[in-house]
């Protein structure tokens, strides 16, 4: 077995001449260890990269893999975990999953390159005969043919960050770089949010002007930027799986933190500061130009309500609300 990310781990195998087959997750029922999309990679010496479980069926599908390496014929798995079984891998009560096997696929290379280009789409799966169609931005490819209706269901799905089987009978995987998280101000709540994030699967980026600050030892391992807010954002362009956190307390830091934010497609923004601090910074965005439903996207006090004192429970707070509002 091997950590590495299983798409990765399948073309080094591929490419070294080992005969390789792709597990995913394409449907769960009831409680499921591993969400839909969930993948591992299997190589014919029976060495595996990533998951589809928590461990209950991973040798059920090693072994159905290596089947599928020396036929060339994908399969569609189906495991019913037990309620005994589901407690081996800590959940509370069992459930259904169904798991596609497949070759190599066709697309891999093509779908490889569109991750490390972080860019988001699709690889849509006929699961009988394992022919794919790759959608990446507006760019169509593979063997497989899909209605213009079905393009526009593939496309809401990578817009909504949708994986599963699609009512017309295809397995859709959708591709989604890590969302980000911006943080504004290398201070005690960002020494603890940060590397908590980064924990949770985002990009994190820090941004502080303050060099003391910004080189502190406690974001070691994570990406900090020595600039204005205003210059920061301009070089990371939020997108819309960007989240942004303002942390200073200082109109002069955090309102162009802000100011860019709101110009931006952040799918979160947060500030940091009491109910009086932040009526006295939207005042401040309503002169500068901003109307009451442009501010009302920044969430002032930041964070779920749950009574947080600490830093790092302000954190989890912090970070508790950003993954709600992501995943929502």
């Amino acid at each position: 077995m091997t950590a590495s990310d299983p798409l990765d781990q399948l073309a080094t195998w591929a490419a070294s001449g080992h005969g390789v087959a792709l597990a995913t997750v394409a449907a769960t029922w009831g409680s499921s260890p591993r969400p839909v999309g969930s993948h591992m990679a299997i190589s014919d010496s029976g060495d595996f990269a990533g998951s589809v479980s928590g461990g209950c069926i991973e040798g059920a599908v090693v072994d159905a893999g290596l089947k599928v390496i020396a036929s060339g014929k994908p399969q569609m798995l189906e495991f019913g975990v037990t309620n005994e079984a589901a407690w081996e891998v800590g959940l509370a009560c069992g459930g259904r999953i169904k798991v596609f096997v497949q070759p190599k696929p066709g697309v891999l290379d093509d779908l490889n390159r569109m991750r490390a280009g972080k860019r988001m789409g699709a690889v849509v799966t006929d699961t009988v005969n394992g022919a794919q169609l790759l959608v990446d931005g507006k760019n169509l490819s593979g063997d497989l043919c899909i209605s213009d209706d079905e393009v526009l269901d593939v496309r809401a799905r990578i817009a909504g960050d949708r994986s599963g089987i699609a009512a017309y009978g295809y397995l859709v995987r959708v591709y989604a770089p890590p969302a980000r998280m911006v943080i504004v101000g290398a201070v005690h709540i960002a020494q603890a949010l940060a590397p908590m994030a980064q924990l949770a699967g985002f990009d994190v980026t820090v941004i502080d002007p303050r060099e003391g600050f910004a080189k502190s030892g406690a974001l070691a391992g994570i990406t900090a930027l020595n600039a204005w807010p205003d210059e920061g954002m301009a070089e990371i362009k939020p997108d819309a799986r960007t989240a942004i956190v303002t942390l200073t307390h200082d109109p002069k830091l955090d309102d162009p933190a802000l100011t860019a934010a709101l110009k931006s497609d952040a799918f979160y923004i947060g500030a940091l500061g009491s109910k009086k601090t932040h009526a006295s910074r939207l005042e401040r965005l309503a002169a500068a130009g901003f109307t009451a439903d442009d501010t009302a996207r920044i969430r002032g006090p930041v964070g779920l309500d749950i009574n947080a004192l600490t830093p790092a429970e302000i954190a989890v707070s912090i970070l508790a609300q950003v993954i709600e509002t992501l995943r929502k």
